[in-house]
């Protein structure tokens, strides 16, 4: 028996390190060949299981039952992130995930309702894989597992442990198993939007996922995933009936900083005088106050040039060439010549 046992476990190292060795393999994924298959294989449960009945879901179910249904396993999860938590030695945010289980299960109709995020407690999320990786141990080859998807080695392991914080585990099968169900189809309804985005803008879908995978986890490692800033909305403005022009007088969302002219609000009060004398509303007046209007404009009233303060300095007025000295040689009775 332990000899069938050890020959079996050999010939798996075998085929896995069979994989492993591909031409296609590239540091950091050594088991793409593998990796790539298991891929497929989801993607094909996903396309025509998964998708049907999330889009069926979302179409007999309204959206504010759906809202209610995902924060009821959200609610759930914040025991298993503050177990966690515990486990990093994190006591603010295991304190917060305490108390935001406690307030949305009492005040929040069991988890339905979640009050506990506008109440400014923030919702972390932590696994067993992450506490392994805070705690030193590295992540391993990205791996992708049958159902559960993009994952690695240490992830993987992790996941054996989640379960066992998972309070979904320890209840009765024919309660447990129909709620492990509702939770994929919730989830899954709740990430259309983003597999029709992938499904658009990725060329290999397995890349991109791998990719968006170690970087989310990487991000939630250093501890700058939990409060991210949120996505940009690409949702069509045509479908909630917003509109994107601003309204009148309010700055546009991501619109540049005014850089007008001050003195062009500064002289608006003069805008009803410089339409009298034909200059631009809402431009400054650059008019000497020393000159006079034209004469006989309507309204016009000569205004007295303004005084120069005291010891300021006049400029000059331009000297006029002298006239040329009488001639003295002729006399003074004798006729002009004609």
């Amino acid at each position: 028996m332990k000899l069938r046992n050890t020959a079996l476990a050999l010939v798996a190292t075998g085929l896995i390190s069979g994989c492993a060795t591909g031409p296609d393999r590239k540091p950091g994924d050594p088991f793409e060949p593998m990796n790539r298959a298991v891929f497929s294989f989801n993607d094909g449960l996903d396309r025509y299981i998964a998708v049907p009945a999330a889009k069926g879901y979302q179409k007999v179910t309204p959206q504010p039952l759906r809202t209610a249904v995902s924060n009821f396993f959200s609610n759930l999860g914040d025991l298993s992130n503050a177990a966690n938590a515990l486990l990093q030695l994190k006591i603010t945010d295991a304190t917060e995930d305490i108390v935001r289980f406690a307030f949305n299960s009492t005040f929040g109709l069991g988890g339905l309702l979640d009050w506990a995020t506008p109440a400014g407690l923030p919702k972390h999320h932590q696994d067993f894989g992450l506490t392994l990786g805070h705690w030193g141990i590295p992540s391993g080859p990205y791996l992708v597992l049958p159902l559960f998807g993009p994952s690695t080695v240490r992830d993987s392991m992790g996941l054996i442990v989640d379960v066992k914080f998972n309070p979904l585990n320890y209840m009765e099968p024919a309660v447990r198993n129909p709620l492990y169900v509702l939770q994929f189809v919730s989830v899954r309804s709740d990430l259309l939007g983003a597999s029709d985005l992938l499904q658009q803008a990725a060329l290999d879908k397995y890349s991109f996922v791998r990719d968006a995978y170690t970087q989310q986890r990487r991000a939630r490692l250093r501890g700058t995933g939990d409060n991210a800033a949120p996505l940009p909305n690409y949702d069509d403005q045509g479908d909630s009936g917003a509109s994107s022009v601003p309204a009148a007088g309010a700055p546009a969302a991501g619109a540049l900083p005014n850089y007008a002219d001050p003195g062009d609000a500064a002289e608006a009060p003069n805008a009803a005088s410089g339409a009298a004398t034909g200059a631009p509303a809402g431009v400054p007046d650059y008019t000497d106050p020393g000159d006079t209007p034209a004469s006989g404009a309507a309204g016009s009233t000569p205004v007295a040039p303004a005084e120069a303060p005291a010891g300021a300095s006049e400029t000059p007025a331009p000297t006029l060439p002298a006239a040329p000295p009488a001639d003295t040689t002729r006399p003074a009775s004798a006729p002009a010549t004609q």
